[in-house]
């Protein structure tokens, strides 16, 4: 595939994660409080879905276990949300089996390997490695944020959420500058103000509820 197609699949999956944070964000301000819209997460899924095939077509390590690991944490959302039951049936099954579908595809064919995914000489090991830590600690924010979610049987954005946001895309706009990576450099620059805003907002959040409580 052409390098052109190929950023063109990963600037169509950062433009859909950019917009998932715009449209929260824009609802936040609205409401003075953070919320978790279910467009959010059916935005972060079809993102996800190209991501995880742009790192493909890079050969990236790095973005395939990003995307993989936060991908399914995308369905139990969605699931909590009482959303992912909506989606057609047949629909539901390709989107659970797609980041295996593709690797299986990916060796039947001969255009996939371990060595092409450890070995690719534009990434040194030391940045291979930049790069895994960075999208793990960005990682990190949806396990987390799954972890609350599951306590308190709905799906929100909590503050620790928007701070390992904000710490593994910090990580990742370094990476990127390294890999030459203008696509997850461009996504990951705009993301890091809206995360620092979600947390001046859920800081704020946190001060009003409890002076009201503190009221009665």
């Amino acid at each position: 595939m052409s390098t052109w197609l190929v950023y063109t699949v990963g600037f169509l999956a950062q433009l859909l994660f950019s917009g998932r944070s715009v449209f929260q964000w824009i609802l936040s301000e609205k409401s003075k409080k953070v919320l978790t819209p279910s467009l959010f997460w059916k935005m972060s899924l079809v993102a996800s879905f190209l991501m995880f095939f742009y790192g493909y077509l890079r050969s990236d390590f790095a973005i395939m276990l990003g995307q993989t690991l936060t991908y399914f944490i995308y369905i139990r959302n969605l699931q909590l949300q009482g959303e992912w039951i909506k989606f057609h049936k047949y629909l539901r099954i390709l989107l659970w089996i797609f980041p295996v579908l593709i690797v299986i595809l990916g060796y039947n064919n001969n255009i996939y390997d371990v060595d092409r995914l450890f070995k690719n000489e534009a990434i040194p090991f030391w940045l291979l490695m930049l790069g895994i830590v960075s999208q793990v600690v960005f990682t990190l924010r949806f396990i987390y944020q799954w972890i609350y979610s599951e306590k308190q049987k709905k799906s929100i954005l909590p503050l620790g959420f928007w701070l390992l946001s904000f710490a593994g895309s910090s990580l990742i706009i370094i990476y990127s500058v390294f890999r030459v990576d203008p696509v997850l450099f461009a996504g990951h620059a705009f993301g890091i103000v809206m995360y620092a805003r979600n947390m001046v907002i859920l800081r704020r959040q946190i001060r009003s509820e409890n002076w009201k409580k503190n009221a009665f």
